[in-house]
């Protein structure tokens, strides 16, 4: 479940994926580990974010704090926000990274409740989850909704960036990992979105919308009411009164076509609620997400265009960390000899075996001894392992006797 877990405790997993690539090259990276330092910019100087590598090399002994991860973020080790400290991977930096967004985490605080993680005043435990929109990480307890018992979510919206971002609760409806519906606590919204309603329910179980719910256009209803305005203007025939109809439901069609291919439209026409809550994504909720012209625009507005892009979100990080893992762990030998044949594969093994309990013993001897080994020493037995060989093939039978 990622982002589920503290801000501490995650750096094994983090730290395949951080080069130098942050402090060697222009501009920022699209997401990577994250600290502050505490002795260089304390509490009330201005708020800054080195990458892994000057944690090691430039910070090694200062008190850090582990943000986890960021994105689009480049360090500001160095840089103007350093009164007294020289960045030593990259000096020549930039004074100020405008592109940067900084936030309590970076003196150490999190959470709406803005304290320290581990918190040594807080006796509950609950574990601290990471927003996806803003990045500040919070208690469980803290988001208006219990997170779901299975942990079976991906990513989290928290209360304020689900009310800033307003349009996620039409996609909360359908796919949010506890569904939001308009039976939990009866507020329902219009098609617009706009304006609280309540819901009432009947003694039959059908909801029956309240006399403050505006009205909502019915496709065709707007056609059929100018058609009939024709009608009473001007007289007509049955069968031009039909064919005028049929044009109108037509054209109605054809509008609504074009507006069914924004996929957030459709939402909305349907009920869905608000609510003062965060809210819990599953895997790959991100790629339904309408990527229309308008709702792109939107997206750009509201600084969220992240949300369209699948290697944004922490898994994808991880998932680049344990593949660079698995690259620099690769053995040359193995790979070779997964390259040859059965026969092959078997020879290597056993040359391999004569050379190494030879060597050995030929080592032991000057161990024994006390003796330096010298150039000579090594070449003279690798000529005479090669005589050895040379006399093992000649001298070997190749038929049956």
């Amino acid at each position: 479940m990622a982002g589920a877990e503290g801000p501490a405790g995650r750096q094994s997993e983090l730290e395949p994926v951080v080069s130098l690539v942050d402090v060697l090259e222009e501009g920022s990276v699209k997401r990577q580990a994250l600290y502050a330092c505490s002795t260089c910019t304390p509490e009330g100087e201005e708020p800054a974010g080195i990458c892994l590598a000057c944690s090691y090399e430039c910070h090694g002994s200062h008190k850090l704090f582990e943000l986890y991860t960021k994105r689009n973020f480049r360090c500001d080790c160095g840089n103007s926000k350093f009164k007294n400290l020289e960045c030593k991977l990259f000096p020549d930096k930039a004074k100020i990274n405008s592109g940067n967004k900084y936030n309590d985490n970076f003196f150490g605080l999190y959470c709406i409740c803005k304290r320290p993680y581990p918190d040594p005043e807080d006796e509950i435990p609950d574990e601290m989850i990471q927003c996806v929109v803003c990045e500040d990480w919070f208690h469980g307890r803290h988001l208006g909704a219990v997170p779901p018992e299975s942990g079976d979510f991906q990513e989290m919206v928290c209360q304020a960036c689900m009310k800033r971002c307003s349009f996620l609760w039409a996609y909360a409806a359908q796919l949010a990992v506890t569904k939001v519906s308009a039976e939990d606590d009866g507020l329902v919204l219009n098609v617009d979105g706009v304006g609280d309603q309540e819901v009432i329910k009947p003694e039959n179980g059908d909801h029956q919308d309240s006399t403050l719910k505006e009205d909502v256009p019915e496709p065709g209803k707007d056609a059929v009411k100018e058609v009939k305005a024709e009608q009473t203007n001007e007289p007509c025939t049955s069968s031009s009164s039909e064919s005028a109809l049929q044009t109108a439901f037509k054209n109605q069609r054809l509008n609504t076509g074009s507006q069914s291919d924004c996929k957030l439209q459709e939402l909305q026409a349907k009920h869905f609620i608000k609510k003062d809550a965060a809210t819990y994504w599953p895997l790959n909720w991100r790629s339904k997400l309408c990527t229309c012209k308008d709702c792109m625009k939107m997206y750009g507005d509201l600084d969220v265009l992240f949300l369209t892009d699948e290697y944004d979100t922490v898994l994808a990080y991880e998932n680049k960390g344990k593949v660079d893992q698995a690259a620099d762990r690769t053995d040359p030998l193995m790979d070779t000899l997964n390259s040859m044949s059965r026969v092959q594969q078997v020879e290597l093994i056993c040359e391999y075996n004569d050379l190494k309990t030879e060597l050995k013993d030929y080592l032991k001897r000057f161990a024994d001894e006390g003796t330096v080994v010298k150039r000579e020493d090594i070449q003279q037995f690798f000529e005479e392992f090669q005589s050895k060989k040379r006399r093992r093939v000649d001298g070997m039978q190749y038929y049956c006797s």
